[in-house]
């Protein structure tokens, strides 16, 4: 049986490593992340989101962000799915992603 809370921390883990070229901050703590699930299979669904539409490096980040969760160990396949509803704002940043960024 998986340890799915287990397996949801590991990806966050990982997805702490993935970042925005453009900003000095995790996609984690930019509250790019929406929802991550695991069923009972070990398949993820991913949620998110990106700064702005228009993102030029989108594509990669989607990437990274997808190769991130396949190393996780009890990970069979993964999903990255994109969505702008709701829209990113600055709100959904950590304290700490605003306080990196100037924001506090």
């Amino acid at each position: 049986m998986l340890n799915k809370v287990k397996i949801e921390m590991d990806i966050y883990e990982k997805l702490r490593t993935v970042f925005d070229p453009e900003i000095p901050v995790n996609i984690v703590e930019l509250g790019l992340i929406y929802s991550v699930t695991i069923n009972d299979d070990g398949y993820v669904n991913l949620s998110m989101t990106l700064t702005a539409p228009a993102c030029p490096v989108a594509g990669e980040i989607i990437r990274e962000v997808d190769e991130k969760i396949r190393e996780v160990e009890g990970v069979k396949d993964a999903n990255v799915m994109l969505t702008f509803d709701p829209p990113w704002n600055r709100d959904m940043m950590s304290e700490e992603a605003k306080l990196e960024l100037g924001f506090l």
